[in-house]
């Protein structure tokens, strides 16, 4: 009851601190509890109805302060002083900008735009999908610009890499800077253990996506996390057992025009959860 009673009063003080119309700083409350290594982020995707500067401060209005563009936020085409800009408008507000995706790359030109755009932004990585016939191209970008590339696993329906074990088996043997972002949800969605996964692979797990779904199957749907089928109490303990230094980045795809109230609630549980273990 005690261990309960903690979590729960942990979860109300993370969901209402976060409801808090401006912060002054996001370090404030970017504060990870317990005695967990990772850091807690949003892949930008989930604010993909929203400008830049309102992605940057929504995400900011739910206690984190690490993002990742996609496209929408930052165009893959813009020019240079466009992603300098963008990036200075991220430091401003006190948003540190980690990595882009997810980004498609099927030829050699896709994965020279990829990495030149992360190197002028300044980026620690691309989370992407590079297609199997330039994989050794970005072998050698990763080693030339000294980015690491997080391969995203995007479960039923996709053919490339449905799992984090399809995209590691690709990537086993290339630089170590080669690695994954486990999409749990997706992971889930194809009725594999998001848990098990993470730890058998976790040697290459470089970002996590971080969701909950409605259900172990093609149909599951993007839901608040702590609603669907995802044990994230277990999940949770086994990143903190495994010591993961990474980002647990929410991609919350539901209520896209209105995703706030489900994104600080998400990060409400998961904070709790991680005061209460």
């Amino acid at each position: 009851m005690a261990n309960r009673r903690k979590f729960l009063q942990t979860a109300v003080l993370g969901v209402s601190a976060v409801s808090l119309p401006r912060i002054s700083s996001a370090t404030e409350y970017n504060i990870t509890p317990g005695e967990f290594k990772f850091s807690l982020g949003v892949a930008s995707y989930t604010l993909r109805k929203f400008t830049t500067e309102q992605a940057i401060d929504m995400t900011l209005r739910c206690g984190v302060n690490r993002i990742t563009f996609k496209s929408m936020h930052l165009p893959l085409e813009a020019d240079d002083e466009t992603i300098k800009k963008t990036v200075s408008l991220c430091k401003q507000k006190g948003m540190q900008l980690y990595g882009c995706g997810v980004v498609t790359m099927k030829t050699k030109a896709e994965v020279d735009q990829a990495f030149h755009y992360a190197s002028v932004a300044g980026m620690e990585m691309i989370i992407g999908v590079p297609y199997p016939e330039v994989l050794s191209y970005v072998n050698e970008k990763v080693q030339q610009h000294n980015i690491r590339l997080a391969i995203h696993n995007h479960g039923p329906g996709d053919d490339l890499y449905p799992s984090a074990e399809s995209a590691y088996n690709r990537i086993k043997n290339l630089d170590k800077r080669m690695g994954l972002c486990v999409d749990i949800g997706h992971t889930k969605r194809i009725n594999r253990d998001p848990e098990k996964d993470v730890e058998e692979y976790f040697d290459r797990v470089f970002d996590i996506h971080v969701k909950d779904v409605t259900a172990a199957n093609a149909e599951g749907d993007t839901c608040i996390i702590g609603r669907g089928v995802i044990n994230f109490v277990s999940f949770l303990k086994k990143l903190k057992e495994l010591n993961y230094r990474g980002t647990l980045a929410l991609e919350y795809e539901a209520d896209e025009n209105d995703p706030l109230p489900g994104m600080m609630e998400s990060f409400g549980y998961v904070k709790g959860i991680m005061a209460s273990i």
